[in-house]
């Protein structure tokens, strides 16, 4: 077998819960061979992250350049970018048809609320990034932030679709808003993601996980989307694969004891 190449252009998470390493977990789990250009170092674990030292967004673009001129790269997804220079600079290199199937996923806090983007990153995704994206993957308080709203006006699938339409008025092919947070109803026992294109509208539901090790779900979803779409799948069929590949990996993991907080998800079904 020939594996095809993806790229992820993310943070180090020192507990090996979610950034880089969840993106290579996921990218091997479907047999896509991992290459990555880290933006950012963080000292982190299951309980929240305790420093970031960011990476000079010139050597982030070497980084990249250095993958792309070696490798023929099938799809990329960008993760913690932690500055808007480095957002910018990513910018630059989509523009000019280096970043294939652009899945972004807009990092902006982490899971336990530590914030992971700094001044002017959010500007900067709106108006450089998002606009070249092939699918953008906020959860709904990225979604809320990126369009200005409070998430607290933010109580079911109506307000959930105007986020993904404010956000594909930005300029991305599809919006895939992450519901998890979302006080569903008939029932707070679902957890629906919203995929929104141009001539779509799907809602992905499936049953909420009850767990703790939840850690890794939305980068491992856009690293699985990435995958997919490098795999020659189309936007509708690679989300689904995703989510049904996140599914799996909250249910395998669900009583895993990794650390004191929240903990990461079984990318390979090792309680399959």
């Amino acid at each position: 077998m020939q594996p095809i190449t993806a790229l992820s252009i993310a943070g180090s998470d020192s507990g090996g819960g979610a950034g880089i390493q969840a993106d290579i977990r996921t990218f091997s789990a479907f047999g896509v061979h991992a290459t990555t250009a880290l933006t950012a170092l963080t000292a982190q674990n299951t309980e929240g992250v305790s420093g970031i030292v960011n990476i000079d967004p010139d050597f982030v673009e070497a980084q990249i350049r250095a993958i792309v001129t070696d490798f023929v790269v099938r799809a990329t997804k960008t993760g913690m970018l932690a500055q808007a220079r480095t957002v910018e600079r990513v910018s630059e290199l989509a523009r000019q048809g280096l970043l294939p199937h652009l899945v972004v996923d807009p990092v902006l806090v982490s899971t336990s609320g530590d914030a992971l983007m700094a001044e002017g990153g959010v500007d900067a995704y709106r108006s450089a990034l998002i606009p070249l994206a092939e699918v953008v993957t906020p959860n709904l308080h990225e979604a809320a932030v990126l369009c200005g709203v409070d998430v607290h006006d933010v109580r079911d699938l109506e307000d959930l679709t105007k986020l993904a339409r404010t956000i594909l008025a930005m300029g991305p092919s599809f919006v895939l808003v992450k519901g998890g947070h979302l006080a569903y109803t008939p029932s707070a026992e679902h957890a629906p993601d919203l995929l929104l294109g141009h001539d779509d509208l799907v809602v992905f539901d499936a049953m909420r996980v009850e767990t703790l090790n939840d850690h890794g779900t939305g980068c491992s979803l856009s690293a699985a989307i990435a995958a997919g779409l490098g795999l020659g799948r189309s936007v509708l069929d690679a989300t689904r694969d995703a989510k049904s590949f996140v599914l799996a990996a909250l249910t395998s993991a669900s009583t895993w004891h990794l650390g004191q907080g929240r903990g990461p998800i079984d990318h390979f079904g090792w309680n399959g």
